[in-house]
Order: structure tokens, then sequence, then C-alpha cells
């Protein structure tokens, strides 16, 4: 695994250790992590706050995204997508899709290179959450 989608691993363990959803997600352009954050719907009360909208928040304003890359430990959902759309962000590296489907096909179809890693500790981070917390989960993905 290397070391972006590690690092978006840790942000998903913080998250986790907070008593929120475990997803994590990192912005590198050039090479340097410029923005991570985790999903903190629970902590803040917040439903829009997931992990790729918290690093965004805390990229802040870098001005133009093209060159910057995505990565989440989960495929990201349509709100997410959007973000990345929006922004001009044309790559994104996903942790896994098994467990959350996501909105891959969205994003390719607006330009974005979308890569699955189809990572086992990511897929086992998510599975042992939904499993022990499956009314969050639901609630989380718009299905409660």
């Amino acid at each position: 695994m290397d070391i972006y989608m590690n690092a978006a691993i840790s942000e998903a363990r913080q998250g986790s250790s907070e008593g929120g959803i475990p997803i994590g997600s990192v912005l590198v352009r050039d090479g340097k992590i410029i923005g991570r954050g985790h999903n903190k719907r629970v902590q803040d009360g917040d439903p829009v706050t997931h992990a790729e909208i918290d690093c965004l928040r805390n990229a802040g304003r870098v001005g133009n995204y093209k060159n910057a890359v995505l990565y989440s430990t989960l495929m990201p959902c349509y709100l997410c997508a959007g973000a990345v759309v929006q922004f001009g962000i044309k790559k994104v590296f996903a942790g896994e899709n098994e467990t959350f489907a996501g909105a891959k096909e969205f994003m390719e179809s607006h330009g974005v290179e979308v890569i699955n890693l189809e990572s086992a500790e990511c897929k086992e981070m998510m599975r042992k959450f939904i499993a022990e917390n499956p009314k969050l989960w639901y609630e989380d993905i718009g299905e409660l």
C-alpha cells in the first residue's frame, strides 16, 4: 500500500477512535499531502462532514485542484464525488468499493480517473464497523 493510502487509513482509524465512522481521506499535490480528513458526521453532528469534505476543508483554498489527487479509504459517495468534479480533481484512489459502491461511474463520466485499490485492510475496517454499528452505517449512507 502506498504512503498516501496509508495516511488515509490513519485518518479513518482516528475517526473510529473518536467514535465516528472509519473513513479517511487525503489530498495530494506534487507528492505532498496538502489536506487530510475523516468522517466526522457523528463527532460534529453534521450530516455532510464526510471524510473527503473534511479533507477538502482542511486543505483550505488551494486555488487550482487540477494537479491534486484524492485518496479515500472508501469509494466516494455522490456528495463527495460532486466535490471532486466541482473542483476539477482528475484522479481518485479508493481503498475499496465492496462495502459501498459509491459514485465511480459518475466521476468517470466527468473525466475523473478512478482507481479502486481493493484494499483488504479497508474492506475489513468497514466490514467490522458495519457489523458492529449497522444503524449508524445505514444512517450515513442514507438508507435508514
